[in-house]
């Protein structure tokens, strides 16, 4: 196996770890708050087209969870598009999560086989109702496109603080979300048809839960921000949000950058649906689809690959998110963008600490395996040299640079002749750690460190300090004033204005035109 194919493989590994850390955190059964389903004096019932759901009441706030917005995906609607859910009688307990996606263990403790997961979870502040409607979050989270869960985002913060609904969605993951096959309807988009359907979801029923089906705001990180990408692009997903938040999963992503979400061609994602049907026993079947619908979700996750990709070219997605960006072909709504100061530090962490040390020696050869492109690797070399002691914060540097904040900084520069954009840098140098054990140098703030100031992750809350807490508390003012008014100023936060980054610090809030410029961007522009 090719050093870049070791390196590549442990880097979509640790796309899994890095975004689904909180598992460490997580309680081994559900979070603590669905106890509430034994106090039904705190239960709260609401009407939606499918039947009635009963949630739970807490303290400034109120769940529905495990609420079904389309027709679990089993049998012959494995790999097909979205079916509407089943009108279901009497009344549904909705006061604990529904079961994740299929995904391997990680995020979810044991990882998850059942393929019921097409739910969703809606938080709202209490007291809402159709009298008043709230603005509307829809939250897509992160994973590779492999692993996560919507439950694993206890969303309350927003809710108490910024007075909004927020939703948080489950979509088909890995291979049952993302396989692509001749003739088959749907090839490789599963799970970005499931969020068109979870939307259409929200703006048909969201109003009897107190929010506003016409204020929309499409939100999500990582994957869940390249997520955005993907539906700000797509025909079908037209009339769905109004607004969006991408954290970071530039739309500019691109395969030959493994460590961000992006997208492939359909000729490249069915060759990847042939390996993994060769893989799972079906290669050679005279009804390949037939086939693979007949075996164990397990053999399943056990042929795909580590990371999954979502498939332009095809009818939901015409073109590559950054190509219908840059040409001026997206749904033109608000956006708020951004990523943070060192998002490649805790792969290069994991890297060293799988036994791949970055010294003078050895740094050629690690940029060539990512960067193997004629005279890349000198000229990479050449601009972030390492000595004897820095190897990894700069091959972090290169892992973030190029992988995220000069792929985000143009995708902000192609919006904004558009549509009112605003940038943000989350830059907490001490964010709270969201692997356990000591990184082999500090990580700053790296991939994810930003989502716990703006949720609980996996049911307890993380951590902070004072200082971080009233960042946090910044933070969620800026995100939810954005979703009900297209601008994230107000009177109780520092002036963020439009057309330019905000660098996110407990110790400063600092607009700035000039905050990429210390990632190389030009370089990297030049480099291709």
């Amino acid at each position: 196996m090719t050093m870049h194919r070791v390196l590549t493989t442990l880097s979509c590994a640790l796309t899994a770890v890095l975004a689904t850390a909180w598992s460490s955190v997580a309680p081994p059964t559900q979070p603590a708050r669905t106890a509430v389903t034994s106090r039904p004096a705190v239960a709260m019932t609401v009407r939606t087209h499918d039947g009635l759901v009963r949630g739970a009441v807490h303290d400034g706030y109120r769940t529905f969870e495990g609420i079904p917005y389309v027709a679990p995906p089993v049998g012959r609607l494995r790999w097909a598009p979205p079916h509407r859910a089943a009108h279901w009688p009497g009344v549904r307990d909705a006061t604990r999560p529904a079961s994740a996606c299929p995904q391997p263990a990680g995020e979810v403790p044991g990882g998850s086989t059942d393929e019921d997961c097409l739910h969703l979870n809606v938080t709202t502040p209490d007291g809402a109702g159709p009298a008043r409607p709230r603005p509307v979050i829809v939250w897509l989270h992160g994973g590779g496109f492999t692993t996560g869960a919507g439950s694993s985002y206890d969303a309350h913060r927003m809710p108490t603080r910024g007075d909004v609904v927020v939703v948080t969605v489950n979509y088909r993951l890995g291979a049952l979300g993302f396989l692509a096959h001749g003739g088959l309807p749907g090839s490789g988009t599963f799970g970005l048809a499931d969020q068109q359907a979870a939307l259409r979801w929200v703006r048909a029923e969201i109003g009897a839960f107190g929010g506003d089906a016409h204020n929309v705001t499409l939100a999500g990180e990582s994957a869940g921000g390249y997520s955005v990408c993907a539906q700000l692009a797509s025909p079908a997903a037209a009339g769905l949000f109004d607004r969006a938040i991408i954290g970071s999963g530039p739309c500019a992503g691109r395969p030959d950058r493994p460590f961000a979400p992006s997208s492939v061609p359909l000729s490249t994602a069915r060759a990847t649906g042939a390996d993994f049907a060769a893989k799972a026993g079906c290669g050679s079947a005279r009804d390949v689809m037939a086939c693979l619908r007949r075996l164990d979700v397990s053999r399943l996750l056990a042929a795909q690959d580590t990371d999954q990709q979502p498939a332009h070219t095809t009818p939901l997605l015409p073109s590559d998110p950054a190509a219908a960006i840059a040409g001026g072909r997206f749904h033109t709504v608000p956006v708020l963008i951004g990523n943070n100061h060192d998002e490649g530090n805790g792969w290069a962490a994991g890297i060293i600490q799988a036994g791949n040390p970055v010294t003078p020696y050895t740094w050629p050869d690690i940029v060539a395996a990512f960067f193997p492109g004629p005279g890349q690797a000198k000229a990479i070399v050449h601009e972030y040299p390492v000595h004897r002691t820095d190897g990894g914060p700069v091959f972090g540097a290169v892992i973030g640079d190029a992988n995220f904040a000069c792929p985000t900084a143009r995708t902000e520069s192609l919006l904004a002749a558009h549509v009112p954009v605003w940038g943000y840098e989350f830059a907490d140098e001490h964010a709270p750690p969201l692997t356990p054990g000591t990184p082999p140098f500090p990580l700053g703030a790296p991939h994810a460190s930003e989502l716990p100031y703006l949720f609980d992750l996996g049911g307890r809350p993380r951590d902070l300090t004072p200082a971080q807490h009233r960042l946090a508390d910044i933070m969620i003012d800026y995100w939810t004033r954005f979703a009900r008014t297209a601008d994230p100023n107000g009177p109780s936060s520092p002036p963020w204005p439009r057309q330019t980054v905000l660098s996110l610090a407990p110790d400063h809030i600092v607009p700035t035109r000039t905050v990429r410029s210390r990632h190389h961007c030009t370089f990297w522009n030049a480099l291709g």
